[in-house]
């Protein structure tokens, strides 16, 4: 499905492999709460391959841009020898924030995959959509909802565990 300007909008069908390649992104999750970090968790593919995977490290490296998606784009650049990701989808267990759906605009991803929404600081359609806004000159496909319960969950018991 694409927009009226003819841009990237919501995916129409999940894939056997989005629900594996979530795994990994939940995976990652896990590890971040078991470090003590807001559980987040995100990995790259290109080429039906994870190049790159991370999970939240603020905490960790005293470093507030080091959410899960900055880390695993930074890697996958890395890996791939190109700050242009283009051919690559990104799947994040949360919806991402203002500066990594930014982050995800420059790096030319072509699209993203989340677990759950980010009712509070979401910009791939809660609160923004700088991922598919049409004054930009790049937009992504987005699926969410892939393994939204188990994306959520991981919060909600991380949170709970805090308290």
């Amino acid at each position: 499905m694409s927009l009226p300007d003819g841009g990237p909008s919501i995916a129409d069908a999940v894939t056997e492999p989005d629900l594996a390649f979530m795994d990994f992104a939940l995976s990652e999750a896990r590890a971040a709460a078991l470090a003590g970090e807001v559980p987040v968790g995100a990995v790259v593919v290109c080429g039906g391959a994870v190049i790159a995977r991370a999970h939240n490290r603020r905490e960790i490296d005293a470093d507030p841009t080091a959410h899960a998606e900055i880390m695993a784009v930074r890697q996958a650049a890395r890996v791939l020898g190109r700050w242009r990701l283009a051919g690559c989808t990104v799947y994040v267990t949360v919806e991402p924030c203002a500066m990594c759906a930014g982050a995800l605009v420059l790096g030319r991803v072509d699209r993203l995959v989340y677990g759950c929404d980010d009712p509070k600081a979401g910009a791939c359609g809660s609160l923004y959509d700088i991922v598919r806004d049409p004054r930009l000159n790049h937009r992504l496909e987005v699926t969410p909802g892939v393994r939204e319960r188990e994306c959520g969950a991981v919060l909600r018991e991380f949170f709970e565990s805090r308290r």
